[in-house]
């Protein structure tokens, strides 16, 4: 059984997202290994880049403080390596195209496998174009995570039946960014996904509270939670991990 497969195994997964280098490094590392502790299933790391189309301001400003502190997408790939030699949870890199194009797809890729990267997500790779970085991701190992919006419409059946790792469901039109309520009919997307695929299925975008993430992970298999995160980053900077870890605890204990 693959690692992500594990992380949704038996109970709903909680899945934090932590821009690396925000901060710092080390700061990353520590939020990281806080998260794990308190029972984080998956972590979605990601890879700064200047222009972060589908983020809205909290983790854009997250983007610019590690860009600022001179965060590289090497760094990135050594400081997975060292966290996998204790920590054998799911990581998962959420990024942009241009810096996997940057980087170079297939090196980035077998990078990724070399490390212990299980997943990528590109939220500005359309559908239709992922044929170059599928075929990469294949090669090395690495599941390209699908996403699909409530925009999705008739394309839902197409892309549930050729994701792969699990599916990162968009709660709400927009950007990503804390919201007080999530209206969209999250069920009846999932009923289409359910229908087209047996992989997980996670819910992401506005989810902030335990509430909010319980509700989320009744309709699914779990809940990512980003923007609450990068905030307390940005509130207390390198003393943020102990923060997190109580918060992440808090969020795992309400999906239970």
């Amino acid at each position: 059984m693959s690692r992500i497969r594990q992380a949704f195994e038996n109970h709903k997964a909680f899945i934090p997202f932590i821009t690396v280098g925000d901060p710092d490094v080390s700061t990353t590392e520590k939020v990281v290994r806080k998260a794990v502790d308190a029972g984080a299933d998956l972590i979605e790391l990601g890879i700064p880049f200047s222009d972060p189309t589908a983020e809205g301001p909290v983790i854009q400003g997250g983007n610019e403080r590690a860009l600022k502190g001179g965060i590289t997408t090497e760094q990135v790939f050594e400081l997975v390596k060292r966290l996998r030699m204790d920590i054998d949870i799911p990581f998962v890199f959420m990024t942009y195209c241009n810096v996997v194009f940057s980087y170079g797809s297939a090196r980035f890729m077998e990078r990724c496998r070399e490390t212990g990267v299980d997943g990528l997500i590109l939220p500005d790779l359309p559908f239709e174009e992922k044929g170059e970085f599928a075929s990469d991701c294949d090669r090395y190992g690495v599941n390209l995570i699908s996403l699909i919006a409530p925009t999705s419409g008739e394309r839902i059946a197409m892309i549930a039946k050729e994701a792969k790792g699990f599916i990162y469901l968009v709660s709400s039109l927009g950007v990503t960014g804390v919201r007080s309520k999530i209206t969209t009919d999250l069920k009846s997307i999932v009923n289409v996904i359910r229908k087209n695929t047996d992989i997980p299925v996670a819910i992401g975008f506005g989810i902030s509270t335990p509430e909010q993430a319980k509700e989320m992970a009744s309709l699914s298999d779990g809940a990512i939670v980003g923007s609450a995160i990068v905030k307390m980053l940005e509130q207390y900077g390198q003393d943020a991990p102990e923060y997190v870890g109580e918060y992440v605890r808090k969020m795992k204990e309400g999906l239970e």
